[in-house]
């Protein structure tokens, strides 16, 4: 199974150790990062697709794709 992720978060270091964290679990980038001004909240949003190739396992959409 092919399983996609769509990490965002605010432009500080908690973004990239979610992004790292991911990446240690044997998720990869996928494509550019996007960055985004939230006037509301005055502050830069981070964007970053991630995917990872399950063996074994069928997706079900009920699934937790963030404990893969």
């Amino acid at each position: 199974m092919r399983a996609y992720r769509y990490l965002t978060g605010p432009d500080d270091k908690s973004f990239c150790h979610r992004v790292t964290a991911a990446l240690n679990k044997g998720w990869e980038l996928y494509g550019a990062p996007t960055l985004t001004f939230d006037p509301t909240q005055n502050r830069v949003v981070c964007g970053q697709a991630i995917v990872k190739t399950v063996d074994g396992v069928d997706y079900d959409p009920e699934m937790s794709l963030s404990e893969l």
